[in-house]
């Protein structure tokens, strides 16, 4: 039997850094927090605590030195922990500090802002807090008819259509074309394809597998939008596909 193991597995850029970055800390710091996992990954994180580490999910529990995770966190949080004296550690990924002061220009322009991803996810929820009061947050194709309605009613002519940086490359691509063809003429739309290289050769190099292997395993946390964007890609042309955080699976 033939195993091929893609190219590009393993973690991403932001990830590694903030994963590397922490275990520097570690050695410095006894005490040290994280808001929110570092890495989907329980190998990683149940290493992390042993070192030192504790993750936490509300910003209150913060003591004396916090990690920020690649994901990045809103701008309102960073004015929580100045006020209060946290000491910020911030390995917010480039890309999504990038996707950050955009957003935050764009605003200050006069945009209307559109940014295709998850609204749950935290990479988006720190995103948002730079998009001042017109924004809307475009999931799926039906969110579509909402976003032009509200941009619509805003009387705003300036349009920004920006991304989660492990957004589906395919689906930003399909949401860019639907609104293209439904906006109002008078409306200028600027696009700023801000999903990740590293997403995108992932997702393209699962999605060439896909095509010429009878089973796929995607190998990553279940709460991962990674994971979860690769399985649905390696779904589309491989008849068997199995996600898994973890050897436990195979057991």
């Amino acid at each position: 039997m033939e195993i091929i193991l893609g190219k590009t597995a393993g973690f991403c850029y932001g990830v590694k850094r903030a994963v590397e970055g922490a275990k520097e800390e570690l050695k410095k710091k006894k005490n040290l927090y994280c808001l929110g996992e570092i890495v989907h990954n329980g190998q990683v994180l149940k290493s992390l605590e042993k070192e030192g580490m504790t993750f936490i999910e509300k910003k209150e529990e913060a003591k004396k030195d916090v990690v920020i995770r690649a994901h990045g966190i809103p701008k309102e949080i960073y004015e929580y922990f100045d006020k209060n004296n946290v000491n910020v550690i911030d390995y917010t990924c480039p890309n999504v500090l990038k996707i950050h002061n955009i957003a935050k220009e764009h605003s200050k322009l006069g945009y209307y802002i559109f940014l295709t991803g998850s609204k749950k996810h935290p990479e988006n929820i720190g995103t948002i807090s730079y998009c001042g009061n017109n924004y809307s947050v475009i999931e799926d194709l039906e969110d579509i008819e909402e976003a032009l309605t509200k941009l619509n009613k805003s009387k705003i002519k300036k349009l920004l259509l920006i991304s989660q940086t492990t957004f589906s490359l395919e689906k930003f691509n399909i949401i860019k074309e639907k609104i293209n063809e439904s906006i109002d003429k008078n409306i200028v739309v600027e696009v700023k394809n801000t999903i990740c290289m590293a997403t995108k050769v992932r997702q393209e190099e699962t999605s060439k597998i896909s095509k010429n292997v009878d089973c796929m395993i995607i190998i990553g946390g279940k709460n991962s939008s990674n994971t979860k964007k690769l399985y649905e890609i390696a779904k589309k042309d491989c008849k068997f596909v199995m996600s898994i955080e973890d050897e436990e699976r195979f057991r």
